[in-house]
């Protein structure tokens, strides 16, 4: 498996324990905003920082991608 795929999965694990949710249920919402591959894509900055980092990017993905589909 590679490095990326690892720490994808790590992310979405962990991700979903900070949202008291199941890695399912992320996984279904990035795939739904069309987040998924780009998150994945961010292994290079996300790897190296805090994790709280990523979710707080993630986070901010997430809400920017709901409001410019409310908007749309």
């Amino acid at each position: 498996m590679a490095k990326e795929m690892e720490f994808f999965i790590f992310l979405l694990e962990h991700y979903a324990d900070y949202k008291n949710t199941s890695a399912d249920k992320i996984l279904g919402k990035w795939d739904e905003l069309e987040l998924t591959d780009f998150i994945y894509e961010m292994y290079e900055r996300y790897h190296v920082e805090r994790l709280e980092n990523a979710f707080d990017d993630i986070d901010r993905l997430i809400l920017e991608k709901q409001n410019s589909l409310v908007t749309a």
